[in-house]
């Protein structure tokens, strides 16, 4: 079915992946995709190919300034109006939500012109603006059950995983390939946009406290903040650990489905691609992340036995590196937590998504 959509979607990684998914998925099939968001979607052009990019005015209600409420409520009204007018001339199918605060203006201008719609929550806890959004939509899809802030009618809710990027549902299904005995251990650590600073730190330190056999089995691919990129790889260069160290790695899915083990944070595309993959995986949360939802969603894993979460304020060098070892000596268990986490996988998310949004515009 060809139509026309709109994206609404906030400026960060966590909101625009599955986004890209779902437009990659909606223009693989012949529709029209416009992708509406704040002023920095001007920068999204490459991001979104064949797709268009229309921009708001919106904002966000931080600190408690009255003038700054006050100027934030003022761009909000604008951007409610300025996306009914643009809702009216485009004249979408449906409107899909992604959640951040560029797309509140948008989710109330398609209530107000009657255009259906849905609204996805990538984290297992209902994020602050969607929270608003949503008892102005029909139907919301969410990643994870919630272990907060759930919707009051629980009905509406159709849980169909996260979209990711096609790279990664690619991969779907590739065989989890046990180390051999005394042969290469391969070891993924990324840190995510926030917070990579603590595994720039911490996991460097932890393997240089390993046994020297298993340091000398490892070959380490870390993702770092460029800040940091220095001198992580001079301390794996003096410890004798082969590794591989960049602030960007475009090939991400590729390395997660090569890794025997990844350390990461646990936001939502993250996990999203573990599972599709099938990956174990040691998550450690972004402690400052809003409303904690990195930890909320680490233990949907931990409990299914398919990956450890360990809280970063509990995790030092030491731990680190005790855990690696017993960790990387059971190849079973390892092949155990890979199982499950293909068991929670979403691969087929982005096309799910895309159906929902068909059939909100088929409805009359």
């Amino acid at each position: 079915m060809s139509g026309t959509f709109v994206l609404a979607a906030g400026g960060t990684g966590g909101h625009l992946f599955p986004a890209q998914a779902v437009a990659g998925e909606l223009i693989r099939r012949g529709g029209r995709v416009v992708v509406m968001t704040d002023g920095r979607g001007v920068h999204f052009g490459t991001s979104f190919p064949g797709a268009e990019i229309a921009t708001v005015p919106a904002a966000t209600f931080a600190g408690r300034s009255p003038l700054k409420w006050a100027g934030a409520a003022t761009s909000i009204l604008a951007g409610i109006a300025a996306a009914f007018r643009k809702l009216r001339q485009i004249r979408p199918q449906a409107v899909i939500g992604f959640g951040g605060y560029p797309s509140l203006p948008v989710m109330v201008a398609a209530w107000l012109a009657r255009i259906p719609n849905a609204l996805h929550e990538q984290n297992a806890v209902l994020g602050r603006v969607n929270r608003l959004i949503a008892p102005l939509t029909g139907t919301i899809v969410a990643s994870f059950p919630f272990a907060r802030n759930a919707p009051k009618n629980l009905e509406r809710v159709m849980f169909i995983g996260n979209p990711v990027r096609a790279e990664a549902s690619a991969l779907a299904g590739a065989p989890y390939v046990l180390p051999d005995v005394d042969g290469r251990i391969h070891l993924l650590i990324f840190g995510g946009s926030q917070g990579a600073r603590a595994l720039s730190e911490i996991v460097p330190a932890a393997l240089s406290q390993l046994s020297i056999d298993l340091r000398a089995r490892l070959e380490v691919t870390q993702q770092c903040r460029p800040d940091d990129v220095a001198n992580v790889r001079e301390r794996y260069i003096a410890e004798g650990i082969k590794a591989e160290v960049a602030s960007f790695f475009s090939d991400l899915p590729r390395r997660i489905a090569a890794a025997h083990l990844v350390i990461s944070r646990s936001g939502a595309s993250t996990l999203g691609e573990l599972t599709a993959i099938g990956r174990p995986a040691i998550l450690i949360p972004y402690p400052f992340a809003m409303d904690d939802h990195q930890t909320a969603n680490a233990e949907v894993l931990a409990k299914a036995n398919a990956a450890w979460l360990v809280p970063q304020n509990k995790l030092g060098a030491p731990k680190l590196a005790r855990m690696l070892e017993e960790v990387l000596s059971n190849p079973s268990e390892l092949a155990r937590r890979a199982a499950n986490a293909a068991g929670l996988g979403h691969p087929d998310a982005a096309a799910r998504l895309a159906d929902i949004a068909e059939s909100l515009g088929a409805r009359p």
